[in-house]
């Protein structure tokens, strides 16, 4: 049984990409009155500029939620600190390397 670690900071989580049950209903009810030849040109283009206008919101909100979102504190990378590697460690395997 494998364990995972406890993490303060697990990030953004992942988007649901699934529609509900109720959801697929109301798109399908759209479709069907897109494709619906009775259906009056202005109210495909009332629902088409009130979706459209739901999605720039949409976007406006999680970019702003992203921008905002807590940041983990950051540990020091040795490789990114501007400090050299210990020469010793290298020449000690060098040193009591078997290979010629």
């Amino acid at each position: 049984m494998t364990t995972k670690k406890w993490n303060p900071y697990p990030g953004v989580p992942a988007p649901i990409t699934e529609l509900t049950v109720e959801q697929d209903l109301k798109l399908r009810l759209i479709k069907d009155s897109i494709e619906n030849p009775e259906t009056p040109r202005e109210d495909v283009n009332t629902v088409f500029l009130a979706l459209q206008k739901q999605n720039f919101v949409l976007a406006n909100s999680l970019t702003n939620l992203l921008e905002k979102w807590p940041k983990p504190p950051m540990t020091m990378d040795p490789n990114t600190t501007g400090v050299d590697p210990s020469k010793s460690g290298i020449l000690f395997v060098i040193k009591n390397s078997t290979s010629t």
